[in-house]
């Protein structure tokens, strides 16, 4: 075992923060081999850790190339529908090549906004005329690669795309997003494999983009492999109504008679549910992604988030869209999107939304070994300044509502992964300059 110790000057300890813990770590294997409290000044040779330490954040739902659009797209009026055709336009521009470059920075930017693990919701699979690249995976390997250079661990959530609606073929922007079949798109994403760093996941990229009679065929392939399954569900009210009028049911209710819902299985966004659909969810068990600060740049609506956890359903967060990289800001959004709905306050304490930005996100991702400080969990930790001007004042003693309700991921000073830093001091130490990186991969979609 190569062991390396760190010494923490206050660490979230999942109830409460402690301060002077002391982690050693076996950097070989990516764990963590031992955690002592009380340990009032850094033993010999340990790395100090100033501020507030948390486990690793975890990104439950992102599309990589969506953050091209940021500063964009908030300009104007409209709606979803038609954020959705300037997103496509970026969709149509993408190769393996620009999507990677992109990708690898945004990924950076997450490391440096204390994310440890993302879930990419991978649905660009082919040319835009739809052929196959000679790699049919080809677009999924990019964005493996591009996590390994980031420094962030990936689960690949590779989603069947394969109708525009409800009895409709893809539209020209969506070809390249279909395999023609939930059995072809099981035979291409059977290809990739997990490694170090990455599992493989799949998604359902919603009810209206795949045919009812090839859900099972989804849902099947990630029970074989108990691998996680997400889904797009009730983002829109327009979906539900068009749900209703194909099939006579809600969204929810179409997954669960095919045999989609589960433990293993996460709703992104379940926005517009009926208590039908919340009963359903919480009672399989299926957890639910809220990503608020794209929820709230598109319009969507505020999700029904605290019924769904009461009901059994476990929440994890996701930046979705990019319009904001801050899981500390998600977690804080979810909160006071509720105080507004319902003029009041306190749905969650702070420990609560932290553990839906750690241990539960990661768990929604398949890395159930992460996002906690303890004996035996994966290496990875996030640590926040507390002498920041966000930060300075609120004591450590408040625990988790200093990184909740002050912190934001500007104030990020460390960002660890199996062990090792992938950002010091504010500083990402395999990617060179983020901003120049981000503004590179942009561009070149642009041009």
């Amino acid at each position: 075992m190569t062991k390396r110790t760190y010494w923490l000057e206050h660490a979230w300890l999942d109830t409460h923060v402690e301060p002077g813990v002391a982690v050693d770590m076996d950097t070989s294997g990516g764990r963590i081999a031992g955690v002592r409290t009380g340990v009032p000044a850094p033993p010999p040779g340990a790395e100090v850790l100033r501020g507030l330490t948390l486990p690793g954040l975890a990104n439950a739902h992102s599309h990589a190339f969506h953050r091209a659009l940021r500063g964009t797209v908030q300009v104007g009026s409209g709606t979803f529908w038609t954020w959705r055709e300037v997103m496509y336009s970026v969709a149509d521009r993408l190769t393996p090549e620009t999507y990677h470059a992109l990708a690898r920075a945004v990924y950076a930017e997450m490391a440096l906004a204390g994310i440890t693990a993302v879930g990419e919701f991978h649905y660009v699979h082919h040319a835009p005329d739809g052929t196959p690249y000679a790699d049919p995976n080809a677009m999924g390997e990019a964005l493996l690669d591009a996590a390994a250079e980031a420094g962030i661990r990936i689960t690949l959530l590779d989603t069947c795309y394969l109708s525009s609606g409800f009895g409709q073929p893809p539209n020209t922007h969506q070809r390249r997003f279909s395999d023609g079949s939930a059995e072809a798109w099981a035979e291409r994403c059977s290809v990739l494999k997990d490694r170090d760093h990455a599992r493989i996941g799949a998604a359902i990229h919603s009810v209206r983009a795949v045919p009812a009679g090839q859900l099972a065929t989804v849902a099947l392939w990630a029970e074989e492999r108990r691998a996680p399954l997400h889904v797009h569900l009730s983002e829109q009210t327009a979906e539900n109504d068009a749900c209703r009028e194909a099939h006579g049911v809600t969204p929810t209710r179409l997954l669960a008679d095919h045999g989609v819902l589960g433990p293993r299985t996460t709703g992104v966004h379940n926005t517009h549910l009926t208590d039908e659909d919340i009963a359903l969810l919480g009672g399989s068990r299926t957890g639910t992604c809220m990503c608020p600060t794209t929820e709230r740049d598109l319009a969507d609506g505020i999700g029904p988030a605290v019924a769904l956890q009461r009901a059994g359903s476990p929440l994890s967060l996701g930046s979705d869209s990019h319009a904001v990289t801050d899981l500390l800001e998600e977690a804080r959004a979810m909160e006071l999107n509720e105080r507004l709905r319902t003029q009041a306050r306190g749905h969650w304490t702070a420990a609560a939304l932290l553990r839906a930005a750690t241990a539960d996100g990661h768990a929604a991702l398949g890395w159930d070994e992460a996002g906690t400080i303890e004996t035996g969990a994966l290496a990875d930790l996030t640590t926040i300044a507390l002498d920041s001007v966000r930060t300075a004042g609120p004591l450590p003693r408040l625990g988790a509502e200093t990184a909740v309700f002050a912190a934001t991921a500007a104030d990020v000073r460390h960002t660890i992964v199996a062990g090792r830093h992938v950002v010091r001091d504010g500083a990402h130490t395999l990617v060179p300059d983020v901003p120049q990186a981000l503004a590179r991969a942009v561009e070149a979609l642009r041009a």
